[in-house]
């Protein structure tokens, strides 16, 4: 019985050689191959800048920074996400409010967020969860209403479409953000991205991932200084990616158009099996949308933890995204109430993440519906 994780990275050789052609350049970090993966990741998105760090919450780290969130300053997000969704806001000294999600798409529901604006909002932080994106139109103009700042979380997202663009093309936000973890649509291992069509966001993005150093003359607090000065004008981190990271990201990005036909492909085989299956829901593709399919969660309405066990059993290697943030204990200890998203809490309770990734063949899919099936009838009959 072989193992069928919910999600791994697709590596070949061809990956392996740009790696390897890297290590024997005269860069291997903080060299072309950077600027080169920032460019094709724009140029694919249609936005005009981005700037390359380490991680997914690294990005989102800057994003907040540059947004000006400071203490005193409250932003709303989603409580169905990964930390670092929120978390980003607390390293800037501000306090995450969650708006509850709806139920069709697990996206921050829009009449939600209004209803958590206070005077102290700086931003909004949509998650573009498993893929789909956000309600983002509705989302920009509550933003723009208020003067508030949209950072699109976009960690699961690349190669999703809204309203007929790409997501990361930041139509309806200041900044998106990407991540390149490993069981993203392309990998670098470890690695992230903020993209945006304001310039001086960029110009500071890229201070704010080396330190808060700038060696731009243009930008120089302390002018006619030798060709060797640098200056530090405010207090950054070293949230640099690397060369043999973007070398990977970039043989990754040739194959990004057959990974996402891949994905929305064993989506739509999962979505017509379980059509008829009372007892699972799947999330929905909205009209004006394309999700990009990073994961595929589905609901089950009765006995969810019997049901992942079952599965777990079988070789099925389930998971859950996510528990509600505001659910952790480090959380509880900042004040946040367990009642304040029930429709979040609710969906928690019924999650099950199944297998999706594009290696995955067509005999370990069908499995998947079958033992998922099998599971459901098993737990309720006992």
């Amino acid at each position: 019985m072989r193992y069928i994780p919910y999600a791994r990275q697709s590596i070949d050789p061809k990956d392996i050689k740009g790696v390897v052609d890297v290590l024997g350049a005269d860069y291997i970090t903080q060299g072309p191959k950077i600027r080169e993966f920032e460019k094709r990741i724009a140029d694919y998105c249609g936005v005009r800048y981005a700037v390359a760090l380490n991680s997914g919450t690294s990005a989102l780290h800057a994003a907040c920074f540059v947004s000006g969130v400071t203490k005193g300053d409250e932003v709303i997000t989603s409580p169905i996400s990964f930390a670092a969704s929120s978390n980003c806001v607390l390293y800037c000294g501000g306090r995450p409010r969650f708006a509850d999600i709806l139920e069709n798409t697990v996206t921050i529901d829009p009449s939600e967020i209004q209803k958590n604006i206070t005077y102290k909002t700086k931003a909004i932080i949509p998650v573009d969860f498993a893929g789909h994106p956000a309600e983002l139109k509705e989302i920009r103009n509550i933003a723009r209403k208020n003067k508030l700042i949209v950072i699109e979380d976009a960690a699961h997202a690349l190669g999703a479409e809204y309203r007929g663009k790409k997501v990361g093309s930041c139509n309806y936000s200041d900044m998106a953000i990407l991540s390149f973890h490993a069981v993203k649509h392309i990998t670098t291992g470890e690695g992230g991205m903020v993209l945006t069509n304001k310039r001086d966001f960029y110009e500071k993005l890229l201070m704010f991932r080396t330190h808060g150093i700038t060696r731009d003359k243009r930008r120089m607090i302390n002018k006619n200084q030798g060709q060797w000065f640098y200056e530090m004008q405010f207090l950054g981190f070293n949230y640099r990616i690397t060369d043999l990271q973007c070398a990977l990201g970039l043989r990754q990005l040739d194959k990004l158009g057959h990974f996402l036909e891949r994905r929305r492909r064993i989506a739509d085989f999962y979505k017509k099996e379980f059509k008829e299956t009372d007892a699972i829901n799947c999330l929905e593709e909205k009209k004006d949308a394309l999700s990009s399919w990073h994961i595929f969660p589905i609901r089950v309405k009765r006995y969810r933890d019997k049901v992942f066990q079952r599965l777990r059993s079988k070789g099925i290697g389930v998971n859950l995204h996510y528990i509600p943030i505001h659910l952790h204990p480090y959380y509880a200890k900042l004040g946040y109430k367990k009642g304040i998203c029930p429709k979040a809490v609710e969906y928690y309770k019924e999650t099950i993440t199944l297998p999706l990734y594009p290696d995955m063949s067509d005999a370990q899919m069908k499995r998947v519906v079958r033992l998922t099936k099998n599971a459901i009838d098993e737990a309720n009959s006992n």
